[in-house]
């Protein structure tokens, strides 16, 4: 049920698509994505209740850091980017899809401080959940819209085109979007995005100075209390596991520091039905996993939550896989996608073909039940309908 971790190749910070074709070292021609487009409709394959992306050409630029000078170019992607094996690496370096400042180098070549690195490859994204991006409200200078859960908002890791940016580009070509706040890849609801680069200044003054209100509802364990609850609890976000703990702030002693940053959330209870409640989640403040690690706080986590789950129940991957063989995700294993030359061309080098996905994914993902439904600022104000599960 877990995703192992997977790196993309070649960092990835700025990887920016350009028209180019490939060394005459390779076999044959191979045209690389337009940057005026960055997704079509013909880039998806719809496959046992998940959009898939077909594989694509794509090249990955990057510049030598600190860390990385003196490292041999394979040793360099070897180390860094475990998710292929060191064999693949040598073979790239040698027809020329890894080079260095855009000339091929032998695979003993040090690399050295600033040194502009391009890795070119058959890139295989995760797949999402089959929702559809739903359009809520359209202005000339701002859209809204219902984001599913499970995809990201904007390009990053291994997601660029099954994403919520792309795929308002594939099925509604609305020009350069600015998407003015972020939700967790598995957080479902009410996205807001500029169209205007004045607009999203607008909104992001407006976000900066206090001045916007946000509301999320959850669905979490056990009969939460009556009373409106504030939480006063820092959060301290550990990047390394990829998860939030918090701490009160007035419970540490003159011999022990408080971690993290301040943090405050307004919990009222909505509905229970002595098994769940549903809660309207109001945080004051923006960390990293906010909600989710208070209402763990408060005892009640919500009931799906992967990350924030575990203390309650003993087996959470055992809980969850027996929700999906009770038909609550319709979906099916990733790997009952059986090649098909109709849908993608198999790269020979390439360690993911002729699967679809990319290797080390494994992970079943469901909506998280966090869902964004209001945000309103200074004369303005959005919405999001409630999702199916929002219910007792």
């Amino acid at each position: 049920m877990k995703r192992k971790q997977q790196e993309d190749d070649g960092v990835e910070k700025a990887a920016s698509p350009v028209v180019a074709t490939t060394s005459n070292t390779m076999n044959t021609d191979l045209l690389l994505q337009s940057p005026s487009k960055l997704s079509q409709k013909q880039d998806y394959i719809f496959h046992g209740g998940r959009r898939h992306v077909r594989p694509y050409y794509f090249e990955f630029i990057s510049h030598v850091n600190k860390r990385w000078t003196g490292k041999t170019i394979v040793d360099l992607f070897a180390d860094e980017f475990k998710g292929r094996p060191r064999e693949y690496y040598i073979g790239a370096v040698k027809s020329g899809r890894i080079k260095v400042d855009g000339e091929i180098v032998p695979v003993s070549y040090i690399v050295k401080s600033s040194q502009k690195i391009t890795h070119f490859l058959h890139r295989h994204e995760p797949p999402v959940m089959i929702d559809d991006v739903v359009i809520l409200h359209q202005e000339p200078d701002v859209v809204t819209v219902c984001k599913p859960a499970s995809v990201p908002v904007h390009p990053c890791g291994q997601y660029r085109k099954n994403t919520v940016v792309g795929i308002l580009d594939a099925e509604h070509d609305l020009g350069t979007l600015f998407p003015i706040h972020r939700l967790d890849r598995l957080v479902s609801g009410l996205l807001i995005i500029a169209r205007t680069a004045a607009k999203a200044d607008f909104f992001r003054q407006q976000i900066e100075g206090g001045m916007v209100k946000k509301r999320y509802i959850a669905k979490v364990i056990g009969v939460f209390p009556e009373d409106e609850m504030i939480v006063d609890a820092n959060i301290n976000y550990n990047g390394s596991e990829g998860r939030s703990t918090a701490e009160d702030p007035d419970s540490s002693g003159d011999d022990k520091k408080v971690k993290g940053k301040p943090a405050c959330t307004k919990l009222t209870r909505i509905d229970t039905n002595g098994t769940h409640s549903l809660v309207s989640c109001e945080p004051v403040t923006g960390r990293t996993h906010q909600i989710r690690v208070h209402l763990q706080y408060t005892g009640h986590p919500i009931a799906n939550d992967p990350l924030y789950l575990n203390q309650h129940i003993d087996n959470l991957e055992t809980y969850i896989a027996k929700r999906i063989d009770a038909g609550e995700k319709k979906i099916v294993s990733p790997d009952d996608y059986v090649y098909s030359s109709e849908d993608f061309s198999i790269d020979p080098m390439c360690t993911n073909c002729p699967k679809l996905i990319p290797q080390g994914y494994e992970e079943h993902d469901e909506a998280l039940w966090l869902h964004c439904v209001q945000y309103s600022g200074t004369g303005w104000e959005y919405e999001c309908p409630y999702p199916s599960w929002a219910s007792l």
